[in-house]
């Protein structure tokens, strides 16, 4: 790993070098274009998310330079902004765009379902992946945040499991955001919708059990998120009626599954080691793909970086270390491209089985038997 140590700099330095994160605002002018145009500009959001970043990628290569980890909050201003600010901008996506299409019914039905389905591109690349971000912080001003983030994607129990039940159980069949082995995003995609929301209810219903405290108490997480949720809703309806409600749930709909297809790739077919009476390995780097792609990781703030947020998940986006190939496993392409592939499971599987197997042989060449319990495959003793 390259380090680049982080001396007092100028802000202006600390801005320039910020600035590639911020690419995130062009969707507010693609989504308005959309908006006003109609026709073919309907993609230019789905374009500039999956296309112009794989294309950006293959110019751009890769990234492996990583910054002090130590660099205290002060030095990172300008990184932790678009972070910060990125929840207006959401509201004014979904929320300016509803009120603008609404009244003036100058798009058709089909045009109109385009548009929201390229603010939920919008709202799953970037508005869940910064509160992913923002949830792991130890600001509660930021937390906040990120539950008015995921609200607006009607996704809030997210935070539930994310926290307590993937961050603890990632790479084990205990964590629903795991793909196991040859698994295709197809099947994968209704288990983790279902048996993540059920996981999140039983994390925190367990939490409060161990405190004394019944489901329905006021400090259970989910009253906040069903209060978050009905406001946003409630707000689309009084903006623009049922069908406005509707457009609503189409971009959460897309922005949703943005969320599943990148947790579908994060993790596919790694597993931690068995060890007996009910525990697993601690998480190592090589239990997460990751993608030294430069521009895709402006998109994604340094989320492919996802080994290094396993070990430190509290640690700020620009800080996350880059790893080796012999550290931990890396995607042939950038998230963008990899979460196109995996809608296609035979090219996914013709890409990836082959890098897994190479991955059991690098990290277990010990263990020959990998069949597991409930068609479940782990390495086992």
């Amino acid at each position: 790993m390259t380090t680049m140590t982080t001396d007092p700099t100028p802000r202006t330095g600390e801005l320039i070098r910020a600035l590639p994160f911020w690419l995130c605002l062009l969707n507010l002018p693609l989504v308005a274009l959309a908006a006003h145009a109609g026709g073919w500009t309907v993609a230019l959001p789905a374009l500039y998310a999956w296309g112009a970043f794989s294309v950006m990628d293959a110019v751009a290569g890769h990234d492996e330079a990583n910054l002090d980890p130590a660099t205290p909050d002060g030095a990172l201003v300008w990184y932790r902004r678009v972070t910060l600010i990125w929840l207006p901008v959401q509201l004014v996506l979904i929320y300016g765009t509803l009120a603008y299409v609404t009244a003036t019914g100058h798009l058709s039905a089909w045009e109109e379902v385009a548009v929201f389905a390229g603010v939920g591109v919008a709202t799953g690349t970037i508005g869940i992946t910064y509160a992913h971000e923002l949830m792991h912080q130890k600001p509660r001003s930021e937390r906040w945040l990120a539950d008015l983030l995921l609200a607006t994607v009607l996704y809030s129990h997210f935070r539930s499991e994310h926290l307590l039940v993937h961050h603890r159980h990632v790479a084990t069949p205990r964590d629903p955001a795991t793909a196991r082995f040859g698994e295709a995003f197809w099947t994968f995609l209704p288990r983790v919708l279902v048996q993540s929301a059920v996981s999140a209810w039983r994390a925190e219903r367990g939490m409060l059990a161990r405190k004394g405290l019944s489901v329905h108490h006021r400090s259970n997480p989910f009253w906040r998120y069903a209060a978050l949720q009905g406001a946003a809703l409630m707000l689309a309806l009084l903006i623009g009626g049922w069908w406005g409600l509707a457009l609503f749930g189409v971009q959460a709909v897309v922005a949703v599954f943005q969320l599943e297809l990148v947790n579908y790739v994060e993790h596919y077919g790694l597993v931690r080691r068995k060890l007996g009476e009910g525990r697993f390995e601690p998480t190592r780097p090589h239990h997460s793909w990751n993608a030294p792609h430069k521009a895709s990781n402006w998109l994604l703030i340094n989320l492919q970086r996802h080994s290094d947020h396993h070990y430190k998940p509290d640690r700020r986006f620009p800080l996350l270390q880059t790893y080796s190939p012999e550290e931990a496993p890396q995607m042939p392409h950038g998230y963008p491209f990899m979460t196109i592939a995996a809608l296609v499971p035979q090219l996914w599987r013709w890409m990836m089985d082959r890098r897994v197997r190479e991955w059991r042989a690098r990290h277990y060449p010990e263990v020959d038997d990998w069949s597991g319990s409930g068609g479940v495959e782990y390495p086992v003793r």
